[in-house]
């Protein structure tokens, strides 16, 4: 199996590089992100009428707001419980990715242009009428008249496909730039930055706006480029205004055009990346824990108000649950080892569930101090 996926890898590899051959062909993916309200849209549609016109570029815009339903992002679905797993957002986010994975398989001659197995027709729909409607792909009739099918229009100009979302977590990032390593495509961030408040206040003008704690909220997570610990978001550029001016412009061109003649390599791995690899999984490993050691932090205090435990005394729980939770989650940040009382047969754990099994036992025995005055 894994001579097969080595021989697969090279022949991508090679049809990557024969598209590149003479200047044509080239594909590029460039990530948009910013808060909600940024002008990220804007910029998007902007950056899509001048590319052909001042680069000679085709270009084409995946608005995650168009390949992802709203009700993804509603936590509650008429009443129904939550279901187990990763939130909907999380799986549709995944099953666009898939969508433009396989879409990229088609252009590099790699695969057919068809749905990818573990992504839901709709999403596949959605990301074919985008497509669509961006001349990317031309049709054709279906075999035995069953309707329309559709192929890869022919595009010999080099191609930017501009991702448009918050992407306010490095790690939602770095699975795109992952697909440019696979792919040996141009990779590179246009990160929109502009102040929370202008965000709602332009926000609370649009027919359909969020809440604002959850711009507010955005804003408290959202994780900017960071160049001098991450070689992979080595092409970002931070613009501090919508409206861009003719040098903003031209720093948006020289950085797509940088990425474009310098598409990242497959066996572009060091251990400094591998460092920064690591650190965004213990990034999420530490989100993770922290979401769940609320959850235990939210239970025992309603196991403490059931007992009647005097508001005075809540209070004092309430703060040593949260220093309890700040110390393991640092230790979790750091590295460090933590001492499992529950799993102690068990060495293999990772950290993460260390963490929150060590917790839960802590806490409980901190609540029962107070329930068994």
């Amino acid at each position: 199996m894994r001579t097969a996926a080595a021989g697969h890898q090279a022949a991508l590899a090679a049809a990557a590089e024969e598209r590149r051959g003479g200047g044509c062909g080239r594909v590029g993916l460039c990530v948009l992100c910013g808060l909600p309200a940024a002008g990220k849209s804007t910029l998007a549609r902007a950056l899509r009428q001048r590319l052909p016109q001042c680069s000679g570029w085709a270009c084409a815009l995946l608005s995650y707001d168009e390949l992802i339903p709203p009700q993804a992002f509603d936590p509650r679905e008429a009443g129904a419980a939550p279901l187990p797993g990763p939130p909907r957002w999380k799986l549709s986010r995944r099953d666009v990715l898939q969508c433009l994975e396989r879409f990229l398989q088609a252009l590099l001659g790699a695969g057919p242009l068809a749905a990818p197995a573990a992504a839901g027709q709709p999403v596949w729909e959605r990301f074919l009428a985008c497509c669509r409607g961006q001349g990317l792909l031309a049709s054709a009739e279906g075999r035995g008249g069953a309707g329309r099918a559709w192929s890869l229009a022919a595009i010999s100009r080099p191609l930017y496909l501009i991702l448009d979302d918050n992407f306010y977590y490095q790690s939602m990032r770095y699975e795109v730039y992952q697909l440019a390593r696979k792919y040996s495509l141009g990779f590179c961030q246009l990160f929109l930055e502009s102040p929370l408040e202008c965000c709602l206040q332009r926000n609370r003008l649009r027919s359909h706006p969020l809440p604002d704690q959850t711009i507010c909220l955005m804003a408290r997570k959202i994780e900017m480029p960071d160049l001098k610990k991450n070689t992979w978001e080595q092409n970002s550029l931070v613009l501090t205004s919508s409206d861009c001016t003719v040098e903003d412009n031209e720093q948006i061109i020289s950085l797509l055009a940088t990425a474009l003649e310098n598409p990242v390599k497959q066996n572009e791995e060091n251990m400094e990346q591998k460092e920064a690899d690591r650190a965004i999984c213990a990034a999420n490993g530490v989100h993770q824990a922290d979401q769940t050691c609320r959850r235990i932090i939210s239970q025992a205090m309603k196991d403490a108000r059931d007992k009647n435990i005097l508001p005075s005394e809540m209070k004092i729980l309430a703060e040593e649950l949260s220093k309890l939770k700040a110390e393991l989650l640092e230790d979790l940040r750091q590295g460090n080892n933590v001492k499992n009382p529950v799993c102690t047969q068990n060495q293999y754990s990772d950290p993460a569930t260390s963490v929150i099994s060590s917790f839960q036992h802590e806490a409980t025995n901190v609540v029962n101090k107070y329930i068994l005055k």
